[in-house]
């Protein structure tokens, strides 16, 4: 499966009636500030301001509960706290929703102070890497489940490649010169840990039938013996392919994470921090 395949607009929209839901709210939204601006200027500190700056804050803490929901999931499913479809379509759409609202706070102004214009910043920042989470944690399994004959637990890997690695050197004893130094040349070093390859991102096999070529070229010079073990190498290699397809798609998963939640955390911070210079100063 290729990425531009992999695309297709209703399959991306997990819910129709959350996507519709924000569509209306974001609407109403956007009226109301145009309202608004008929009425009065919208600023930070004024009644506008501050009720958009409100909404907006409690918005922003109801879907950070999203986390912590995720580590007491076993509490919520006993005392009927909505299900985990329920909680990620809410942290998506109300994220957005939390970010369309900062902009009306700010009256779709870059703020001016330094702590202002860092949370205007980083709430761009957690949307947009929310956004991308949601895309990549819809897009990643669909595309290793279409696309590879193995599933693979990214813990795992490591463990499965030193398996996969001990089987080769194993067969390898028992072949031919020409297929040991096949190996050596050309194996061997792939087979030492997981290789993440960009290729992955837009072929989800890697070019493997490029990539065995080299194996047909050999078996042309081979007894029907070592054939077949040159046949079970193959295979070999191929799982190791695969395993990599895994290490490189699954990672990517695992460095969204550093963009978003570490992030989110900084944001809730200092939303409270400019919630107390609001009240007390």
């Amino acid at each position: 499966m290729t990425l531009q395949s992999s695309f297709k607009l209703k399959n991306w929209i997990q819910s129709p009636v959350w996507f519709f839901t924000f569509a209306i709210c974001s609407f109403i939204c956007i009226v109301v500030f145009i309202l608004n601006t008929v009425i009065s200027e919208a600023r930070p500190y004024n009644t506008w301001g501050l009720s958009y700056g409100i909404a907006a804050t409690i918005l922003m803490f109801s879907v950070a509960l999203y986390g912590i929901r995720r580590r007491i999931v076993k509490y919520t499913k006993r005392y009927g706290a909505g299900s985990s479809k329920t909680w990620v379509q809410f942290h998506i759409y109300g994220g957005m929703l939390f970010l369309l609202l900062t902009f009306m706070h700010s009256g779709f102004r870059i703020p001016g102070g330094t702590l202002t214009w860092w949370l205007w910043f980083l709430s761009i920042w957690i949307t947009l890497s929310g956004i991308l989470g949601a895309l990549l944690q819809k897009w990643i399994p669909k595309i290793l489940t279409s696309g590879l004959s193995i599933e693979v637990h990214y813990e795992r890997i490591p463990e499965l490649i030193s398996e996969i690695k001990k089987k080769a050197e194993d067969l390898i004893n028992g072949c031919d010169v020409a297929i040991r130094d096949f190996y050596q040349k050309k194996l061997a070093l792939s087979l030492i840990g997981p290789e993440p390859r960009l290729i992955y991102y837009i072929d989800i096999t890697g070019g493997i039938q490029s990539q065995i070529k080299q194996f047909h070229y050999l078996r042309k010079f081979l007894p029907a013996e070592e054939k077949e073990k040159l046949d079970r190498l193959e295979l070999i290699y191929k799982t190791k392919l695969e395993i990599d397809a895994h290490f490189t798609l699954q990672k990517a998963l695992r460095w969204w994470l550093y963009l978003h939640l570490p992030v989110s955390i900084v944001l809730i911070v200092l939303v409270a921090l400019h919630l107390y210079t609001v009240l007390y100063y």
